[in-house]
């Protein structure tokens, strides 16, 4: 109580007060009530509030008198907001999308985005699901594109929620370029990809003098599910190789980059559920890795880290989840 106390100033009661005393004449200037919502959102936001705030009761008054009236009757305009939620830690949000989390009227959200972070949409938004696995969508991708232009045409406010940062291996390029050629509004907003929240929480710096003085991102299968990467540019010394998607081709991975030059010995690494409660962080090499990742029965998302760095796992791990390598599994990583 003590911290919401602090949080909250006193004069919100006063706030409210004022918002109550123009609620029935805002409905009846307003026959849509999304566009009734956005005018209360406008007015709680900005110079209204901090009017009240600054006890400034009749600049205040006057201010949402002449908001009112020079709002017209419109059809309300759509929008969308893609937004990146991070490797899976709620706390791991930026305050901008934590705000539209709050204001949209609808979410399309993918599979990689954490319950812990849905529930944190505001509660009466509409939820729709377009997770995607290997071989498995629940909605192609441009249907996905087709869904948010008509979304944001019938006046919406789009949240299009993706797992780490939607410009990163996240389609949201793609996506963006078909609201640009619909004339639909959009912002974009970053999130902490899956590399960074993955090495972070397991203690392996993508970079370290010693170790590694360039990081290289890659997808372990292209659009067709294939795998062909540039193997004579991975398999370069002082390098960290960060692999997302790999976890069915790892074998390959592994057994490509050992024929193009890394050594068998190179240090391996796969997190699961980087950042959550269920993380999981198995080590290894280039060599045992695949059979080690197969016993221990680790299932997507994952995320691959190759390199050096790798070796700082033991020393520099600080995140220990519930859900991390059980005793045997542990002493069998640090045994390679």
């Amino acid at each position: 109580r003590a911290r919401l106390e602090t949080m909250i100033p006193a004069a919100y009661g006063r706030l409210a007060a004022y918002a109550a005393g123009f609620r029935k004449r805002v409905k009846s200037h307003f026959s849509h009530p999304g566009k009734r919502r956005i005018f209360w959102e406008k007015a709680l936001q900005g110079p209204f509030a901090e009017m009240v705030f600054a006890g400034r009761d009749r600049a205040a008054q006057d201010y949402l008198e002449r908001s009112l009236e020079s709002e017209a009757d419109e059809a309300v305009q759509g929008e969308v907001y893609l937004v990146g939620a991070g490797p899976g830690d709620p706390e791991l949000l930026t305050f901008r999308a934590m705000r539209l989390m709050q204001q949209a009227d609808v979410v399309v959200y993918d599979r990689l985005v954490s319950p812990e972070i849905l529930d944190m949409v505001r509660r009466d938004a509409s939820r729709i699901y377009a997770g995607k696995e290997r071989s498995k969508h629940v909605m192609p991708q441009e249907s996905i594109n087709e869904l948010l232009v008509r979304l944001a045409k019938e006046g919406k406010r789009v949240l299009r929620l993706k797992g780490g940062d939607p410009f990163i291996f996240g389609r949201g390029g793609e996506e963006i370029e078909t609201l640009s050629g619909q004339g639909i509004p959009f912002q974009v907003v970053p999130g902490i990809t899956a590399a960074s929240g993955a090495a972070s929480y397991a203690g392996i710096p993508l970079t370290h003098r010693d170790y590694a003085q360039s990081c290289i991102f890659v997808t372990g299968h292209l659009k067709d599910g294939s795998v062909n990467l540039d193997w004579l540019m991975l398999a370069r010394p002082n390098q960290t190789i960060v692999i997302y998607m790999g976890l069915l081709g790892l074998p390959v991975l592994c057994r490509q980059l050992i024929a193009h030059g890394l050594s068998a010995t190179t240090p391996a690494a796969i997190v699961q559920q980087a950042s959550t409660r269920n993380q999981r962080v198995l080590t290894g090499t280039l060599e045992t890795l695949p059979d080690l990742t197969a016993t221990a029965h680790l299932t997507p998302p994952t995320l691959i880290i190759v390199g050096e760095v790798v070796k700082l796992h033991q020393r520099l791990a600080w995140f220990e989840p519930e859900g991390d390598l059980r005793a045997g599994e542990l002493a069998a990583s640090k045994k390679v």
